[in-house]
Formats: structure tokens, sequence, C-alpha cells
């Protein structure tokens, strides 16, 4: 795995260069291109709201290993050191500052602690250093293992320097500093950009590129999947095969993991393909029916990855983050997107004829122009029976997502003062947190999702601290070791785009026929509030949900759902298609949402045969897509 992962590293950049650039006496460097990370990891989670990504020491309660880089310099001489981070418990006014870190410059550890002032993200002064050489060693040194993070590291001999902290002035002085060109170099020319490596996005890339597409996808991270990966442990829920249209999901279930919802899926349908595969796989290892926050390789990231790579007409470009797009003189068509590597921020141009949002965030269609929405429409609006009398910015949240083992030796975990407070009475008494630990019900997913993941995460250190520490039943807890917590949030919901048509809540009930029907729901309409037990003991900070479903008979939703209404050649796949806040509560899982690449894919694929857009499919194509959903894109 690792050394496939090298390979498409090295295919999108070449050799790796120096994680610094100097302009004058004044040298950045940005820490997540530090050449060696140790247990450091990268965030870029909130990538827009702070203006990079950055390295995290997420040890659960113990100290990771040193993350380590070399610097060159412009001369030797007296250095002052500034380092952006933060305390990230500091919103909430919490004591204790979790987050601390050293630098040690040449071996030697600043005076200054680090990440404990400030609860956004600014310059922490380090004070002055004297190197003799042009060359050092900068070393990050956690202290907790609770989740320190550092942005950058400025070494500048102008003692009246006063870096910029805020985008667009952080940006463009980022950009001199690492001396990255005016115009970002072309990745090359697609025919089709797929942007987000979901499973929404890996099926839309793999359907288009077998269709003869030449396929052009970008994700943010270091693995594919999205919440169906290592990183986020979400199972595939909803169903496959199903009619009108039974091919589809054969590219889901060819690239997916075998789990829980395969395996219920086989023993419902005895007829569907690789029933007996999944049901003998699941016997030998009854471990893999874990549905969420099971162990790593109940996700198979690597089998995504190698299904991805073995398409000659589909290149990859992992760790790169879609932030601009650039249109045509009308303003109108996506042209191309511009992209920054998430490791060291050196930026990419993708041209394209079509494009796919698959970021879950609707993030090129916003930046596009593209009409959107966020949160609830009201009853009056849509007739939906399930929205509420006023609309509102609410949204379902983010799950941080975890698990413990059991050990044959008791395993401590340290007081945790500055996280959720617990007592007899609130104590959650649980060995894994599934994804009705959810963060943020109500609250931005987009501006806030830093802070509602580090709720998440309090919530998660501070009930396993009084487990273990305090609870009535300690002792049964004294062998478990907490094991995962997820550091990136599964979000549900944030923007969603607008298409032709707007799937609603009476659709799915009344099971209205549309013409160009497609994907088959077989989820409920599924949406999640807060616990109201857990509101009642922390009002305004829940991190625990409910679910409220209403059942639907399969229903097959339009094609029309898929593209943008006023962006001509942007697809759209994932939970940001075109529906409304109750529709979501069906469409957002990840079969569904892996079933409706497949779909865009093929509808890609007859825009470049007819030199039409995703509209012209439906309008003069739609029996050509028809036919292709019958014969499906799966091996």
């Amino acid at each position: 795995m690792r050394i496939l992962l090298l390979l498409v590293l090295l295919l999108v950049f070449g050799p790796c260069l120096s994680a610094t650039s100097a302009a004058g006496g004044t040298v950045l460097v940005e820490a997540e291109s530090f050449r060696d990370l140790g247990g450091w990891v990268i965030d870029t989670q909130a990538i827009e709201q702070m203006g990079s990504s950055y390295v995290l020491a997420h040890g659960l309660g113990k100290p990771v290993q040193d993350a380590r880089t070399t610097v060159d310099l412009p001369m030797p001489g007296k250095y002052r050191i500034l380092v952006r981070t933060r305390d990230w418990v500091a919103p909430w006014k919490a004591a204790g500052a979790p987050g601390k870190f050293h630098v040690l410059v040449n071996g030697t550890a600043l005076s200054t602690t680090f990440g404990t002032t400030g609860a956004q993200w600014h310059w922490q002064d380090g004070g002055e250093v004297e190197i003799t050489g042009t060359q050092v060693q900068l070393v990050l040194r956690d202290l907790t293992g609770f989740d320190g993070r550092c942005d950058a590291i400025l070494l500048t001999s102008d003692t009246a320097l006063s870096p910029p902290n805020t985008d667009p002035d952080l940006y463009a002085w980022r950009r001199r500093l690492l001396g990255l060109p005016e115009a970002a170099p072309d990745a090359g020319s697609f025919e089709l950009v797929v942007i987000g490596g979901g499973m929404a996005g890996c099926c839309t890339a793999i359907s288009a590129a077998r269709l003869g597409v030449r396929v052009g996808l970008i994700q943010n991270r270091p693995v594919l999947g999205g919440n169906n990966s290592s990183e986020v442990r979400v199972g595939l829920s909803g169903q496959i095969h199903q009619e009108p249209y039974p091919p589809l999901g054969d590219l889901v279930d060819e690239i997916g993991p075998i789990g829980y919802w395969n395996y219920h899926d086989a023993q419902r349908n005895p007829g569907l393909p690789r029933s007996r595969e999944v049901l003998e796989a699941v016997r030998a290892n009854p471990s893999r029916t874990i549905h969420n926050a099971g162990p790593a390789a109940n996700y198979e990231d690597d089998k995504k990855l190698r299904a991805v790579l073995a398409e000659q007409n589909l290149r990859l470009f992992l760790n790169m983050h879609a932030f601009r797009v650039e249109r045509d003189e009308q303003g109108r068509r996506i042209t191309a997107v511009i992209a920054r590597s998430t490791t060291d921020g050196r930026e990419l141009r993708f041209s394209g004829r079509w494009f796919a949002d698959c970021t879950g965030d609707a993030t090129i269609g916003f930046l596009a122009g593209a009409a959107w929405h966020t949160g609830r429409e009201s009853r009056a609006e849509t007739g939906e029976s399930l929205a509420p009398e006023q609309a509102d910015p609410m949204t379902m949240g983010t799950s941080v997502q975890w698990d413990s083992v059991p050990e044959d030796e008791p395993a401590p975990f340290p007081e945790c003062p500055w996280a959720v407070p617990f007592d007899e009475h609130t104590y959650q008494r649980l060995t894994r947190g599934d994804w009705d630990w959810e963060a943020g019900i109500g609250r931005d997913q987009l501006a806030d999702i830093e802070q509602i993941r580090d709720l998440g995460l309090r919530a998660v250190f501070g009930n396993w601290a009084y487990l273990k520490n305090h609870s009535p039943v300690k002792h049964r807890f004294a062998n478990r070791r907490l094991a995962w917590v997820a550091y990136v949030g599964g979000k549900r919901e944030s923007r969603r785009l607008m298409g032709d048509v707007i799937l609603q809540e009476q659709d799915l009930v009344e099971r209205k026929p549309y013409p160009d029907a497609c994907v088959t729901l077989t989820w409920p309409i599924d949406l999640h509030y807060p616990h109201p037990e857990n509101s009642k003991s922390f009002p305004g900070q829940e991190f625990r949900s409910i679910a409220k479903s209403v059942r639907i008979q399969p229903y097959p939703i339009p094609y029309r759902c898929l593209y943008s209404a006023d962006v001509p050649n942007l697809f759209m796949a994932g939970r940001n298609i075109s529906v409304t806040h109750v529709a979501l509560g069906s469409v957002r899982v990840q079969r569904t949402t892996g079933m409706m690449g497949e779909v865009v894919g093929m509808a890609a694929a007859l825009c470049k045969q007819h030199d039409t857009d995703p509209r012209g499919v439906y309008e003069k194509h739609l029996d050509e897509l028809k036919q292709l959903m019958r014969d499906g894109v799966g091996r």
C-alpha cells in the first residue's frame, strides 16, 4: 500500500522539493511539508477557513513521534522564530491547553511552549536564536498526544516583521515566500475532471474512464474512499442492483469493501453477484461485519486505489485540494480548476471540458457561481411534511467515531480537565463510538468544521477519562485501551447544488415517476437531531444524536438531479446533489452515492460522444444513457 501511494505521489510531483523558501532574511517552513512527519498527521478539513492544511499530533494521550526537517538559510545570524498555531480548547475557555508542543532548533528546544495561547490561528512568538551555519534542523516535539497543531514556522532576521494571518493577504504572502509561479503549471488536459475521491468520485472517474473518457481525479487526502476510508470508517449503506437498472452498483460492489451491508444484502437477495463470496468471507472473519468504527483493514483503502490506478484513461492526484475555478468569458462554463498540494503548497491547473463536483461540500459548484442551498427549507416552500414551519440553517452533524480494544494488562489514560466534563449521571458507558457520536447539528458545517470536530474530540477524551478514572464501572474498563479516534470528521450535510429537478419528500413517498429515473434509493428518509438527553446535559454542545426515519419503497431518482441547472458543464454526485434537506436523508448513503457516480461517468461518455453537455444527454440522448445503465460498467 505504501509503495502504491509513493508511486502516485511521484507521478504527480516528481522528486520531493525543499520544505522551505526564503525571501531576503525570512524563511517560511510549511509544517505539512516536513521531510519526516514522524507521528504527526496532515489535517485538511479547514483549509478554506484557516488558509492551509496543517499537522496534528493525534496520539490519543501519548506524545507522537517527532517531526523533522532540514532548512537552508540565506545567511548565518540571529533569527526570530514565529509559529502559526492555536490553543484548540480556548473557544470553550477550557483550562489546560492540551495541544502543547516544542520546536527544537539544532537539537535545542525554544523556551516557548507552543499551542498554549489564542482561540484562533495566529503567529505565536518563539523568541530569537543565534544560528551559526546556513543549514538548520527543525523538530516538532509533541508534549501531550492530545492534538497539538502547527501550520507553519517562520524564521526571520527582521525583528519588526508582522506576518499576515488571514486570507487573501496570507495566501499571497505564502506564495511569494514559497516562490510559486504566477500561473499554476498544467497538470494535463482532461475531458472530465472529477473533484473528490470518496465513493461517488471514485465511481464517477472509473465509470467514465472505462467508457473512453480521459479523466483526472483530484483528492485532498492521502487515501481514497472519503467517509468509507480507514480515516473516517463509515460502512457502506444502501442497497445496490435494484430495478429498473440492476447493473447499477456493479462498480460499487467491485471497489467497495466486504462489510456489514454487503453481508445483509446477500442474505436478503441470494442471487446477487458475489453473494456467495460475501457470505463465505464474513463467516471466515466475523469481525468484518462491523458497520462503523471497525479496524482500519475493514475499509480496504488499497482496493479502491488499485482500481483507480488500473484504468489507463484515468490519472489520480492525491493530496491536492481544489480551491479555485476558471470560467469562460461569459462566466458560465468552467474551463479549469486550480488545486494546491496539501503537503507543500505547490499548485496545478486542471483544464477540462466537463467537471464533476464530488466534494460533498459542493466546493466547485459554489466557486463557479452555481445555485446552491444549505439548511432546511420551510414546509410552505416545499410542501414536505417533514420540513419545519420556518426555514432555518440547521444541518445534520459530523460524526467523530472511536473504538477501544481489550488488553492483557491495565491500560491507564490521563485526566483531561480541558475536555467535556462528565459525572456519574452524564457519562456514556460504551466501548465504541458509532455514527451517533455526532457533533455540530445546526452549526455551519463549513465555517465551523474545525471546532465541530474538536468538540467531538473533547467529548470522546473526556468520557474515556471519566470511564477509566472515576466511573462506578472503572474496574471493568481497566484493561481497555482507546485504540482509535477519528480526526477526520464524517460529515453528512453542507451545501447542495441545484439541478433541473430538486428531489423532495413527496417524490420518494409517492414514488413520482420520472422519464430519466436512474439510481434507486433504498435507505429511509433518515434525518438526525441532537439526542434529547444529551441536550439536557450539554445544551448547545451536543455530541450525541438520534435518527428519525421514514421508510420508503425503492425509488429511482431522476438523472436531472445529477447536473447543475446553471453551470452547463458541471455534474455532481454524492451528498451535494440537487435535493431538499429532507430528501437528502435518503440519498446521502455511500452505496447510493457510488451508483450516482456510475451514472455520471456514463453521461460524461455520452457528452464526449455527442459533443454535448449534461442537460443535452437528458434532452437528446436519454435512451442511450438508459442502455448504458442496462449494460453497467463493472468488470
